[in-house]
């Protein structure tokens, strides 16, 4: 291309900023940064900048933060600025048909699943929670439904057994910048392959997560409840009842311990962790935290509450 491609990107959260990167180091103009409008964060409330506006500011680079992407006077603001490409990373507003067929090349979407598997707004979680084996990263050609656009790359990782919520979105965040800057390249080159078009079947839809998720079922099996504790760390972190007392769970790991306990029956307790009865085996509990303190390994736990110990049962 003879000209250097004008660019339109959209995105919000601390996982979009390395794309945003990309496309600054990338052969192209970023014209303006789209991001949603300042939140209130903190114990104080006060408005906060996304870490796309952040990092967009600093690169001293337009932010735009309309409230929706549906107001006439939005779209023309886009219009004016005769974008030629649209990249979209976990923006979290809605795009209409008409934004959609503003830039002249259409609009890309970094989503971190292998689609058709896991379309929706949490991807991440969703694969650890069913015990996914490999996720990857798509760059996808947007069309009006959701995530159903074809795919012009991908980028494959397995899910590691320690895997949680929060190492797999740092990865896979690294893992769209580079499918990202490698399809710009491409476009600029005149190489981009065609987009393929998803397979109609294995489609798998991950929703919004729901704080009420985090609440561990006991019932369910050992091996389900560590991956829902992976799955929930950083955010909105397990939650569960023992002793009498509601903890956050941030650690722990399934253990195969034939038992005839209720679950939720304490199985034993000590300095290798807190053993919960489950559906089938055992949840070994291994970092805590109390309301409103921090997050503290077992034993520490185990000094403040010795009453666990004698009522467990004895210790591992």
């Amino acid at each position: 291309m003879s000209e250097r491609l004008r660019l339109v990107f959209a995105g919000t959260p601390e996982f979009a900023v390395p794309c945003l990167q990309a496309c600054l180091r990338a052969p192209v103009d970023v014209v303006a940064v789209y991001t949603q409008p300042d939140r209130p964060a903190g114990r104080g409330r006060q408005l906060a900048a996304s870490p796309v506006k952040q990092a967009a500011l600093a690169a001293a680079i337009p932010v735009e933060q309309p409230e929706t992407l549906r107001d006439p006077d939005a779209q023309a603001r886009l219009r004016a600025l005769a974008p030629d490409l649209m990249i979209v990373v976990a923006y979290g507003l809605i795009l209409p048909r008409k934004v959609l067929s503003i830039p002249r090349l259409g609009c890309w979407n970094v989503h971190a699943s292998l689609l058709p598997r896991w379309r929706g707004a949490a991807p991440i979680q969703r694969a650890l929670l069913a015990g996914d084996a490999e996720t990857g990263v798509d760059l996808m050609r947007m069309e009006a439904g959701l995530d159903t656009g074809p795919v012009l790359l991908e980028r494959r990782t397995p899910i590691g057994p320690g895997e949680t919520g929060g190492s797999l979105h740092d990865r896979l965040s690294a893992l769209g910048a580079d499918v990202l800057a490698d399809g710009l390249a491409r476009l600029v080159a005149g190489t981009l392959p065609a987009a393929q078009v998803q397979a109609e079947h294995g489609v798998t839809y991950a929703h919004k997560l729901d704080k009420a998720e985090a609440r561990l079922d006991w019932s369910l099996p050992a091996t389900a409840l560590e991956r829902t504790v992976r799955a929930f760390d950083p955010w909105p972190v397990a939650e569960a009842d023992i002793g009498g007392e509601r903890l956050r769970i941030w650690s722990a790991r399934a253990v195969d311990m034939p038992h005839a306990a209720s679950p939720g029956q304490l199985l034993a307790a000590g300095a290798a962790g807190i053993d919960v009865a489950c559906g089938e085996g055992a949840l070994r509990i291994l970092d805590v935290q109390r309301a409103g303190g921090r997050r503290i390994a077992v034993r520490d736990f185990l000094n403040a509450r010795p009453d666990l110990k004698s009522a467990a049962g004895p210790a591992p």
